[in-house]
């Protein structure tokens, strides 16, 4: 499979080379490619090319992620712009712990950050497969609201699905 990121990086570093640069005369199509040969040579003998450095492989399941994720972001809007039009501020904050079944550190960055970026919800502390949460409203923080969050994370980051889905 490394073959196939390679030429994925080499498909990737050729078009954006082309559309940044707007240069198409001989001399400098030919120093782009030495460029881009450059630095296949080098990620390959570094041994840096991997799913995690070639992720476009995974474009789909990203961007089917981050759709969800808007919508999610859009829903918390609503329920925190709610709250800040209430006569009487009416939150009961609340810390709790969330147990993850993310494995690689780009998928609990991507499932933190989602908290995070989710209006109402913060991630504070990641610790092994534990995050700190900090919510606004003590029933919409709970554990398992957090389970539909880690699993698209894992999916989209790692690539896998839960190991209670692969088992059942």
């Amino acid at each position: 499979m490394r073959l196939g990121y390679l030429i994925g990086l080499a498909i990737l570093l050729s078009a954006l080379w082309l559309a940044f640069s707007g240069l198409y005369k001989p001399r400098m199509l030919f120093f782009g490619l030495s460029s881009i040969i450059i630095c296949l040579v080098l990620v390959s003998r570094l041994r840096l090319l991997d799913r995690e450095a070639a992720p476009y492989f995974r474009l789909p399941v990203y961007l089917s992620y981050w759709v969800w994720l808007m919508i999610e972001i859009l829903k918390a809007n609503w329920i925190v712009i709610r709250a800040c039009l209430r006569a009487e501020l009416d939150i009961q904050p609340a810390l709790v712990k969330v147990a993850t079944t993310c494995r690689t550190d780009l998928a609990k960055t991507v499932f933190a950050n989602s908290i995070t970026l989710t209006p109402g919800t913060v991630t504070l502390e990641v610790e092994g497969d534990w995050m700190l949460v900090h919510g606004l409203y003590e029933d919409q923080t709970q554990p398992e609201d957090f389970i539909e969050m880690d699993r698209r994370s894992a999916e989209a980051a790692d690539g896998r699905k839960r190991e209670t889905e692969v088992a059942g």
